[in-house]
């Protein structure tokens, strides 16, 4: 009889872990996605021979969320703008966060300055009398900038804690009449704090360093020319305070003749976007497959009331972003 009332006690006890296993393993490991168009509205972005980046942002950003839909039905996607519309780029990321978004992915189109030549002509000679000497001439002009392909740029790695800073300062929590009911008392430059918050930051770096990979891999794959993935530290704000995995896709260059062509054809919009999705697909796929190997060996978290209010602050900022690390 102990025995088995042994066995019970050790059953129900267990019973929360198991569920939560099963509830976990469910889960979807990407539920939102916002499509971000660059630019628009009134500010065109890049000029080409005959075509604005905004332009072409709108266009292939509307039919990768198409795209994306069809292939990952429960997705939901939300779009920064589906018209000629510039939404701030606060606002962009705003978005992002307040949406509770699992990934975050901008649509631009690069440009590169023409390239400068110089031509000696030869010497001539300036001046009168003593005063007289031999100069070079030469003759400066520029040629089409060669450049073209795609980058994938991501939020640099040793600038985390610029981007853990940007979270922190945006996060609406701090407005809220009753956040402390909600968060405790936080302490947003305690260590314990900082160290959670960059593991959190890790994370999202690793995660948008996979899907930018996988994209650029899939254009490499339909014969573009792949500049690889990049890291920026300063001037993409809507990397640095979505407070989610991100992405901005330079998906070509309008200064060069061919690249203009594709992007403003309906073919290359629609491999751009079917490349993305593919990157996508595959991108859900790793990420669903590291959080069922975690969730199958992972023992129950034991339980640190001293970060206790800090973690749930973090998984605020963090949105939908899933408790593993990413490893």
């Amino acid at each position: 009889m102990l025995k088995r009332i042994l066995f019970f006690v050790l059953l129900f006890s267990a019973c929360p872990a198991l569920f939560s296993f099963v509830k976990t393993n469910t889960q979807k490991a990407i539920r939102t996605i916002v499509i971000d168009a660059g630019h628009g509205g009134s500010d065109p972005g890049a000029r080409g021979a005959y075509s604005y980046e905004k332009d072409i942002c709108l266009d292939i950003a509307l039919k990768l969320g198409a795209q994306v839909q069809k292939e990952i039905p429960d997705v939901k996607i939300i779009y920064t703008r589906t018209t000629d519309s510039y939404p701030e780029l606060h606002a962009r990321a705003d978005l992002a966060n307040q949406s509770k978004a699992d990934l975050f992915i901008s649509i631009h189109v690069n440009s590169a300055p023409p390239t400068r030549h110089k031509k000696f002509n030869g010497y001539k000679y300036v001046g009168k009398g003593k005063k007289k000497k031999k100069v070079a001439t030469y003759t400066y002009y520029t040629t089409p900038n060669p450049a073209k392909g795609t980058e994938t740029y991501i939020w640099g790695a040793h600038k985390n804690e610029d981007k853990e800073v940007a979270i922190r300062e945006n996060a609406p929590m701090l407005t809220e009449a009753n956040y402390k009911e909600k968060y405790g008392d936080i302490d947003p430059n305690s260590p314990e704090f900082i160290a959670l918050s960059l593991l959190k930051t890790k994370q999202f770096f690793k995660r948008s360093a996979t899907l930018a990979g996988l994209v650029e891999e899939q254009f490499t794959k339909v014969g573009r020319t792949s500049r690889e993935v990049k890291q920026r530290q300063v001037g993409i704000w809507v990397l640095q305070a979505t407070a989610m995995p991100s992405i901005l896709v330079e998906t070509g260059f309008i200064s060069d003749k061919g690249d203009e062509k594709y992007l403003n054809s309906q073919e290359g919009q629609i491999e751009i976007s079917n490349c993305i999705t593919t990157a996508l697909k595959g991108y859900v796929s790793i990420i669903e497959k590291q959080q069922n190997a975690t969730h199958s060996t992972q023992a129950p978290p034991a339980k640190i009331n001293s970060s206790k209010d800090s973690k749930a602050f973090l998984d605020f900022i963090e949105q939908k972003e899933k408790k593993t690390v990413s490893r």
